[in-house]
């Protein structure tokens, strides 16, 4: 008999904005694939992010590059920077024309508000997936 469980992972979203966290958790949805399903940690300020991040309890973080004090790109290319082995990077510009500037945050994709379901549902998915296979190179 297959196994067809999906693969459970721990998603974090990052923003200063309850109202932005909430449209991260309803662009992914709890099954973004049929293959995977995720649980989400919610994070409003940077030292939340960065304790999870070093202490390895997420798979994925999807991180408000409009956050304030602390923006996203600044927080993943300081997780890409320090950490060993850090989890995959997901940041979401205001502007698509600030995908150039994500560039800088070392992180391994880049999304724009308005969050388009499908768009982040495949875009998470795909990473997901590439970094149980160790095909996602997270680190320095």
């Amino acid at each position: 008999m297959v196994n067809t469980a999906p693969i459970a992972r721990t998603v974090l979203l990052y923003s200063d904005d309850e109202k932005v966290r909430e449209r991260m958790r309803l662009s992914i949805g709890r099954r973004p694939a049929a293959d995977l399903s995720v649980t989400f940690v919610e994070c409003a300020d940077q030292r939340d992010v960065l304790m999870h991040a070093d202490e390895h309890d997420v798979d994925l973080l999807l991180l408000d590059g409009e956050a304030w004090p602390a923006g996203g790109m600044g927080i993943a290319h300081q997780i890409k920077e320090e950490i060993i082995d850090p989890p995959v990077t997901v940041v979401v510009v205001g502007r698509d024309a600030d995908r150039w500037l994500a560039a800088w945050s070392l992180a391994d994709a880049v999304l724009a508000h308005p969050l388009d379901p499908v768009t982040t549902a495949d875009t998470l998915a795909d990473l997901l997936r590439r970094q149980s296979e160790g095909r996602v190179a997270t680190t320095r």
